[in-house]
């Protein structure tokens, strides 16, 4: 399934589940209005039924009957609203869930039209764009590198502009990242231009364009996390390992934090999971301990 479509089931699922959570509330909020005007009416009733059952007996049968009708109404009532109650829990996690996917897929564009107008402003000659900085390091330097495998994938996966996407997957893929040295080299030899290689690797979240750190740290943000406190957890991890607000890797390369939609982990939320290692049921000095262990272990 290509982006496109997955961000259409996301849009369905995110209008669908709406929509669901709208109709519970306004059945919730119409049911208890409802059952608030009747009370009063039928507690009246029942005591004037009373009052007359003073005076003849016989009201008593009208009085059983009107009683039993109350109640089988009430656990009627009630049922319908635990019904409506669940529907409700499970539309808002759709809803919550297909928000996080969407935002996920769709990445950072004000990012991307920022960049793609830098290049443009650059792009006034070939001379000009190759000497033209790609993209930006947050952290450090960006390390010697081998182009001898630009090449290949030039030739694997072409020289047409709309081959970019796949050779920067395949880039990425070999280095970890894109460098800047290796998409100057994919502008020399093929047609795709500086500009569209700005726009696709910023507007795609799964692009990075710096080095990854020596261990990747994936820290789930779904909804069963979300409500456990995964918030206060990345946060705290930013700040034990110095990463700036807008980075996701230390100043030494030794963590790289991704958020990501779901680790399929819901039961050990909050979780995070450290290269392969699952970790879950954290507090956010639990999570800053768990990094600690992975520090210690690479010391001994």
């Amino acid at each position: 399934m290509n982006i496109e479509k997955r961000k259409s089931v996301a849009r369905w699922i995110g209008i669908s589940s709406g929509i669901a959570v709208i109709l519970c509330t306004g059945y919730l909020i119409g049911s208890y209005a409802l059952a608030r005007y009747q009370a009063a009416h039928e507690k009246s009733l029942v005591e004037s039924m009373e009052e007359a059952v003073k005076l003849d007996a016989e009201v008593s049968v009208e009085l059983t009957a009107e009683r039993e009708r109350q109640t089988a109404k009430s656990l009627k009532r009630r049922s319908w609203n635990d019904w409506a109650a669940v529907m409700l829990v499970i539309g808002a996690a759709c809803f919550l869930t297909s928000m996080n996917w969407r935002k996920a897929l769709e990445g950072d564009p004000a990012l991307t039209l920022e960049k793609l107008e830098r290049f443009r402003q650059v792009a006034g000659s070939s001379s000009r764009v190759l000497e033209a900085p790609l993209c930006t390091l947050e952290t450090g330097d960006e390390p010697q590198i081998d182009l001898a495998i630009v090449q290949q994938l030039v030739d694997q996966e072409g020289r047409a502009p709309d081959a970019a996407i796949p050779i920067l997957r395949e880039i990425q893929l070999h280095y970890g990242y894109l460098p800047d040295e290796a998409l100057k080299r994919v502008c020399e030899l093929t047609d795709i231009t500086p500009a569209q290689i700005a726009g696709t690797s910023t507007f795609y979240s799964q692009f990075r364009q710096s080095p990854i750190g020596e261990h990747l740290v994936k820290v789930c943000h779904g909804t069963a996390c979300h409500v456990s406190g995964v918030v206060q957890i990345t946060e705290e991890l930013h700040r034990y390992l110095s990463i700036p607000p807008d980075g996701d890797t230390d100043p030494s390369r030794t963590f790289t934090l991704e958020k990501v939609a779901c680790l399929g982990c819901c039961s050990l939320a909050p979780v995070i999971m450290i290269d392969d290692h699952t970790v879950g049921r954290l507090t956010p000095a639990e999570a800053c301990h768990a990094l600690q262990v992975v520090e210690s272990e690479e010391g001994a």
